[in-house]
């Protein structure tokens, strides 16, 4: 992912309205990300527990999107249905979305299980490891991980508009 900077980030937002997207908080630590190792941008909201968002690269242009989650979290083991990476104790949340447009003003929104953290494209690169340490096993190259990862993403971000 490229470089990206507030003004651009808060521009970008489809499922908030613009007055929400000028007074979220946006990472002060924008210059220190691995931006070559990134597929999206995602950050939580530290006042607001239960609050993130993600800001994607999408047919040459920015798609930023506001999610929800329950906090607490579950013992089990659960599968972040983005980049696959298997998380214990909480590590894997129901992330919801306000649908964009008409359909969201309404009420309508979409959901999937991401890690928590939202790091998937340190996860998929093998940059960063889950707390519980055991991945399973696949053969797929980080490459192929890194291209299912975005066709997970860009399916997830693709059901805002439907």
């Amino acid at each position: 992912m490229e470089p990206v900077i507030e003004r651009e980030i808060r521009s970008s937002f489809v499922n908030c309205s613009k007055g929400d997207a000028k007074r979220l908080r946006v990472p002060r630590d924008l210059d220190e990300r691995p931006w070559d190792d990134l597929d999206f941008l995602g950050w939580t909201e530290p006042s607001l527990p239960g609050r993130c968002y993600l800001v994607a690269p999408q047919d040459g242009r920015l798609v930023g999107v506001a999610l929800r989650h329950e906090t607490g979290g579950f013992g089990k083991a659960q599968m972040c249905a983005i980049c696959t990476t298997t998380h214990t104790g909480g590590g894997v949340v129901l992330m919801t979305a306000s649908k964009a447009g008409e359909s969201g003003r309404r009420g309508n929104s979409v959901g999937t299980y991401m890690c928590a953290d939202l790091a998937c494209s340190l996860y998929a690169r093998g940059r960063k490891q889950p707390a519980m340490g055991n991945r399973y096993r696949e053969d797929l190259s980080p490459e192929e991980k890194v291209a299912r990862l975005r066709t997970n993403l860009n399916a997830f971000i693709a059901r805002l508009y439907n």
